[in-house]
């Protein structure tokens, strides 16, 4: 598929159709709070959140296909990351890259913040949406931008959606920085969200570093392509309430990371988060105070596929509600991206076409969370 010079007004992925200006100002249908459902006290579940039997989950207290249950996505302990010792800093770097080329996922702990901090983040946040509904509703979103409250991704009318409410806010470029977007209640969130920010750009940048290093580019590479400071920045706070028929349904479907990294912070009192390995999903075991990091689809094709995104989605819990918050470190909009030339040789041509994350998002923007059938539908022909 050849898109160099294509027509802006014209569909860059096969089956997209163009957006209109209605679809990206208003949702196809009314929008239905997904907790409110849950606090209705019923037990049966909308048809338009049951999923196909193929895409059901295999809920967190269930074994998969026989594999240990003790498996899970490597943990890695950053403190030696910039110390003086080069030995334990080259077992990081190979830790780091042994997981973006097996897993596409990995956690990390003493990462550099402040545990007070992580709590405080996420407790804010489900003290907002515990909030009274209209309270909510004054931040509620829609598809031109989808910052603030929402309940739905995508603006395909007749969809089967996702079990979860969420709220998204810019944080970089900070021309889209907008205080008066982001909640006000709880009273210390917005500083704590700000606070919060600031420091997940900065180990951002120094994942950004050790991703460039293990590729065997220089350290700033990748960083640069991104825009070097001019990068973009994104909070998505997710909200999944529980049901009691969560086989059914899924707090979150099955994706990869539009952008370039993606920095979760779980409840890590709750599992749900599944990640694809082969053809199971490992339902990832959080450790406390950790970050999962995982690679997106930006730096798959930025890598030339040495390092790919993965699939991963969230499983609802019967019994209880989950909140997570997931900070994604994107490119600049405007910058075209394509695998760096240090990675494309006559045996290992490149894989992608330019195109900007602008572009890139568009199409996702219009159809919802799609497995990985965005970034394959880029490859150039061979």
């Amino acid at each position: 598929m050849e898109v160099k010079g294509i027509n802006e007004d014209q569909p860059r992925f096969p089956n997209q159709r163009p957006i209109d200006n209605m679809s990206c100002q208003d949702w196809p249908e009314p929008i239905v709070r997904v907790q409110s459902l849950s606090e209705s006290g019923s037990t049966d579940i909308p048809d338009r959140y049951v999923k196909p039997p193929a895409e059901r989950p295999v809920l967190p207290n269930s074994r998969i296909n026989g594999d240990d249950e003790k498996i899970n996505i490597p943990i890695i302990n950053l403190a030696g990351l910039d110390g003086g010792d080069e030995n334990a800093r080259r077992e990081i770097l190979g830790q780091i890259s042994a997981a973006c080329r097996e897993w596409g996922f990995f956690q990390v702990v003493n990462h550099g913040v402040r545990h007070e901090l992580m709590d405080d983040a996420r407790e804010n946040w489900r003290q907002f949406f515990h909030s009274p509904m209209e309270v909510k509703q004054a931040y509620g979103n829609s598809p031109k931008t989808y910052e603030g409250y929402g309940s739905r991704l995508g603006v395909e009318k007749g969809a089967i959606l996702d079990w979860s409410d969420y709220y998204f806010l810019h944080y970089r470029p900070s021309s889209l920085k907008d205080f008066n977007k982001w909640p006000a209640t709880p009273a210390s969130c917005r500083e704590v969200i700000d606070e919060y920010c600031k420091e997940l750009v900065r180990l951002s940048g120094r994942l950004m570093k050790v991703l460039s290093i293990n590729l065997g580019i220089s350290e700033d590479r990748l960083q640069n392509a991104f825009g070097g400071e001019n990068i973009g920045a994104r909070l998505r706070v997710n909200f999944y309430p529980k049901w009691p028929r969560a086989d059914l349904t899924l707090g979150l479907s099955a994706h990869s990371g539009p952008g370039g990294l993606t920095l979760l912070l779980p409840d890590h009192q709750v599992t749900g988060f599944q990640v694809r390995k082969g053809d199971n999903w490992i339902t990832v075991k959080p450790a406390k105070h950790a970050f999962i990091v995982n690679i997106g689809d930006q730096i798959q094709v930025l890598s030339n596929a040495n390092y790919k995104s993965v699939e991963h989605r969230v499983a609802v819990n019967s019994a209880n509600e989950r909140v997570s918050l997931a900070f994604f470190y994107n490119p600049k909009s405007d910058i075209p991206i394509e695998p760096v030339k240090e990675l494309v040789t006559e045996e290992s041509p490149s894989l992608y076409p330019p195109m900007t994350f602008d572009e890139y998002r568009l199409f996702i923007r219009t159809r919802g969370p799609k497995g990985k059938s965005q970034v394959e539908s880029m490859k150039s022909p061979r």
